[in-house]
């Protein structure tokens, strides 16, 4: 009686095991091709130039060496610190500017504020070619062409659209009572923006500076048409970084991360927000 009784419970419990062996062993197996690649950049990065090539790719390095570091670091130093002028002032002049407007755009509405909250979206469908010529010439124009500081006004006003709808979604969920009650305690748009709004906006903020940081540090076109050599960001001289005659490897596995760790501390850091501020107003407004 007893193990007949018994008997339900311990194939639920077996079930159970063999479920969570199942998704468990599918987890290391997709962990384990997401990671290949990082081996290969890994091991070929440790390689002298007469062992790195396509051929030993899944080969650990016969001889350790840190040369191929050493000269990726020389080369990319000057682009990884143009990267950072223009991705951190880039990304927080982003998330301002698109906290500004979201806000409004959900807490202060005006007639024909989702006629221009539409206009706002338009601009995330409009390709980078398309408006490449007309935005040299004002950059020219505006007598900014050339360095840093135009590439981050390119940056930010591209990236208007897309943090307008990011900050305006989340603020969506934010009771309207709360705004209200500071509008009866005086308080006009900016105090309650800055004293209600701002104080509950982290996981939107995250979501915007993970998303600019990574698109300005990534960026390659702009920065090909935009800037000139001495304000080249990483990527440009990430690109550069091959010889006359034989490709190096090493040199280019070791440069490319590098080029990533940035990202990759970012995501570190605010990647707890990301999905609560990403997925904010998902089933509202």
């Amino acid at each position: 009686m007893t193990s007949v009784a018994q008997a339900p419970p311990d194939r639920s419990r077996a079930r159970a095991r063999i479920s969570y062996g199942i998704r468990l062993t599918l987890l290391i197996l997709f962990l384990v091709i997401f990671l290949i690649p990082v081996y290969v950049l890994l091991a070929t990065s440790f390689k002298p130039l007469t062992e790195a090539d396509p051929g030993q790719a899944w080969n650990l390095p016969g001889t350790w060496t840190f040369e191929a570091w050493r000269v990726a670091w020389e080369k990319l130093r000057p682009g990884l610190v143009n990267s950072f002028l223009l991705a951190v002032p880039g990304s927080l002049i982003s998330a301002i500017l698109g906290s500004m407007n979201g806000y409004v755009l959900s807490k202060w509405r005006f007639p024909g504020s989702d006629l221009l909250f539409t206009l706002f979206l338009f601009g995330m469908f409009i390709p980078y070619q398309g408006v490449m010529i007309p935005l040299v010439q004002v950059m020219v124009n505006l007598g900014v062409y050339g360095g840093i500081p135009g590439l981050i006004l390119a940056h930010v006003v591209y990236g208007i659209p897309i943090c307008t709808l990011i900050f305006r979604n989340y603020y969506v969920t934010i009771p309207d009572e709360l705004i209200e009650a500071s509008r009866v305690d005086g308080a006009g748009m900016l105090r309650t923006f800055w004293s209600v709004v701002l104080p509950v906006s982290a996981p939107a903020f995250a979501v915007v500076i993970i998303w600019q940081f990574t698109s300005m540090w990534n960026d390659f076109l702009f920065a090909v048409f935009l800037t000139g050599p001495q304000s080249w960001p990483a990527t440009v001289l990430l690109n550069n970084i091959a010889g006359a005659q034989a490709t190096p490897y090493s040199q280019q596995m070791a440069a490319a991360i590098l080029s990533s760790i940035p990202t990759m501390i970012i995501y570190i850091l605010l990647g707890r927000f990301f999905m609560r501020g990403l997925m904010a107003g998902a089933l509202k407004g």
